[in-house]
């Protein structure tokens, strides 16, 4: 059962929207639970998205996508 990666609603204070600007691993990559996976932008300031589970990493927003709070990035198998 896949696992859900999401940008937290709780990262920043507005309702603006961020931008993808990194992902680590490639798509299909095998990732471990609290392994850094992702970066994104929002108001020039950086956030880390960690695996919330060990497994196979499916990228559905591609770096440069614009996101909102709560987006689904990808998932872990």
């Amino acid at each position: 059962m896949a696992t859900e990666i999401v940008v937290p609603s709780d990262l920043w204070e507005e309702d603006e929207e961020a931008v993808v600007t990194e992902w680590y691993f490639d798509d299909g990559a095998s990732v471990e639970e609290g392994a850094l996976v992702a970066e994104i932008m929002c108001a020039k300031v950086q956030y880390e998205i960690n695996a919330p589970a060990a497994g196979t990493l499916k990228i559905k927003e591609e770096a440069d996508a614009v996101v909102s709070k709560g987006s689904v990035l990808g998932s872990v198998e």
